[in-house]
């Protein structure tokens, strides 16, 4: 990051918009998008020193000496650098240096993040490994504190657990910007005492509550969320969230992920209502590594905002100034201003966004389409690997289950078969393409020797949840429907937000302990069996949810994951990262945790078997 301000920078910037002092860089004749008046300005010049603007300008000439480096715009666009104002590295697949590397050609100079994944792992120690990861990179990496790890107590079990004490501490730590999502959102309605007292903490410190209202219900629980402190939310999906959020003075922030498909009906609140824009913001949540090498970050989701109906300035406003505005750094980040970071992207075309150079704290970072500053490799310690412990080898039986909705032991299994039915009805985890809610469905599944099987015919499968933090050798098993497995497979993986225990999902019980095990040897990832053989892996040894390889490397293995998912006849857009989700107690609609099977709807856990 550029230096904070001080006497001495802002004389250096006043000597160099006067012309007393050359200026380090300066960019001449670009089309200045002022992201304040919401103009295009023509036949502009910008002049930078220390990593900041000093003049914006026409004719800049006052500003350049005999070593002032020249960029020459061309009549180009000059566009904020664009900031993601919600997302978890973690879901990249990478450290927070790779995303960095990832997202730094496409744009992105600032990034709001929230490590609530490596939190429920490791704790307190895992949040500040990534924060001071962050602060050694060449762009804008600001950190929320976790909040909810547990995300739903007495509802999962974490590796780690985060209190108002963890909160209060980590507000004095330099690089946190505010409080992340808060998750528990029964919790703050209903007044639990934790919850609060974390958002108390935040607001002492004069900082931002991050909201997270998973619920449809826009009532009497949603205005109790509200009054209770969380500023901003990111799990609208239909018009009236982001309506709603709004109105109750809350920023809606509209995510476009890998798999996350939100912005569209969400935008309606502007183009077809005539809603203030300021008030909206854009940001990813969730992005993995072939998604950003191969798609694009918040140039992605800028694009697409505009595809939907946005004026270009507009979407760019929600990707810059309104981000800056909303975490109160409006002096630093967010447009391309005296005094602010200079973290500028020029582009010739402004709907298209062809990202042709990114200028991040005054140096030219990426140009292109390649990053053009070595950032090295950044090495964690060994307490963060090695934390994928399964206490015991799996076996096929271990993922299967009676009908009275256990799982089936050598002393029990004679005593099962007999009196059985034939088929029994049974609490069915329903995917939504593209959405992270979940359906509570309900499917009549054939029993054969006491034993619930899956039916591909009602695209109904197995899923199980293996505990991976204490050695437990716990499994807890349930089905799920919407993947569209239809061979024999299994697909595991340690990234199961947010206790990050071990999702393994499949309709093959023999190839769903084949996977769990062979993730248990490499320490972490995601897996995928076909017939009994390995057909992918994307390994992930730190926290067993990012891995030590380069993005590049980390997203070729994640396309040959993707594949392997249609390999075994699943269609789903980003199916894992769906997923990866289907351990989120705190959005509903059904889910599994290493308690049981969860209904988010009512917080509690319930039978798999119907009555």
């Amino acid at each position: 990051m550029t230096q904070p301000a001080s006497p001495t920078l802002t004389q250096s910037l006043v000597a160099v918009a006067m012309g007393r002092q050359p200026a380090d860089t300066v960019i001449c004749n670009g089309r200045w998008v002022n992201v304040h008046s919401g103009e295009i300005l023509p036949g502009t010049d910008v002049a930078i020193v220390a990593g900041r603007v000093a003049y914006v300008g026409p004719n800049a000439s006052h500003c350049i000496g005999p070593s002032t480096r020249i960029i020459e715009a061309k009549q180009r666009y000059l566009v904020p650098g664009l900031c993601d104002a919600h997302m978890h590295v973690e879901s990249g697949m990478v450290t927070v240096t790779e995303f960095a590397r990832a997202v730094i050609p496409h744009g992105t100079t600032s990034m709001f993040i929230d490590p609530h994944e490596i939190a429920n792992v490791l704790g307190l120690p895992g949040v500040r490994l990534m924060h001071d990861e962050a602060a050694t990179l060449p762009i804008n990496i600001y950190v929320e504190m976790p909040s909810c790890v547990p995300s739903a107590p007495g509802l999962e079990t974490p590796g780690a657990s985060i209190g108002p004490d963890e909160v209060a501490e980590a507000m004095t730590w330099p690089g946190i910007v505010g409080l992340g999502e808060m998750m528990n959102f029964p919790g703050v309605f209903s007044g639990d005492e934790r919850m609060h007292a974390e958002m108390a903490a935040t607001a002492r410190a004069g900082k931002v509550i991050g909201g997270h209202y998973a619920s449809p219900d826009l009532g009497r629980p949603f205005h109790g969320y509200v009054a209770g402190g969380p500023a901003d939310d990111h799990e609208g999906t239909r018009l009236e969230d982001a309506v709603a959020r709004v109105r109750q003075g809350m920023r809606a922030m509209l995510r476009y992920g890998s798999a996350w498909h939100d912005v569209a009906a969400q935008i309606k609140a502007i183009t077809e209502l005539g809603l203030d824009s300021r008030n909206f913001i854009l940001c990813t949540d969730d992005s993995h590594s072939g998604t950003l090498v191969g798609e694009g970050h918040m140039d992605r989701v800028v694009r697409h905002a505009i595809a939907g109906g946005l004026r270009p300035m507009t979407a760019i406003q929600m990707a810059t100034l309104n981000t800056a505005q909303h975490f109160g750094l409006e002096r630093e980040i967010g447009s391309i201003t005296p005094g602010r970071r200079a973290d500028i992207v020029i582009t010739s075309d402004l709907t298209a966004l062809p990202i042709e150079m990114v200028i991040a704290g005054g140096e030219v970072v990426a140009e292109k389409g390649r990053i053009t500053v070595s950032i090295p490799p950044y090495s964690y310690p060994e307490f963060a690997v090695g934390t994928v412990r399964l206490g015991r080898r799996l076996a096929a039986g271990d993922f299967d289950v009676t009908a009275d909705g256990r799982r089936p032991t050598a002393a029990s299994a004679p005593a099962a078969v007999g009196g059985q039915p034939s088929a029994i009805r049974v609490r069915v985890i329903g995917v939504v393409e593209n959405q992270a809610p979940t359906k509570a469905l309900e499917a009549m599944l054939p029993v054969v020797d006491g034993v619930i099987q899956p039916d591909l015919a009602q695209d109904v499968c197995r899923i199980a949840l293996v505990e991976r933090h204490r050695a437990t050798g716990g499994v807890v098993n349930g089905f799920v429907g919407g993947f569209g497995f239809n061979v024999p497979c299994a697909v595991a993986s340690t990234v199961a937000h947010d206790s990050h225990h071990m999702i393994v999902v499949g309709t093959d019980a023999a190839d769903m302990a084949r996977a769990a095990n062979r993730l248990g040897e490499v320490g972490g990832g995601v897996v995928v069996y076909k017939g009994g053989e390995e057909i992918a892996l994307v390994e992930l040894p730190i926290a067993g949810l990012m891995s030590n390889e380069r993005a590049e490397v980390v997203a070729a293995k994640a396309e040959r994951m993707v594949a392997a998912f249609r390999e075994c006849g699943c269609a789903l857009n980003n199916a894992y990262m769906q997923l990866s989700l289907l351990a989120l107690v705190v959005i509903p609609e059904l889910r599994i945790s290493d308690l049981g099977i969860v209904d988010v709807r009512r917080f509690e856990v319930v039978p798999l078997v119907r009555a």
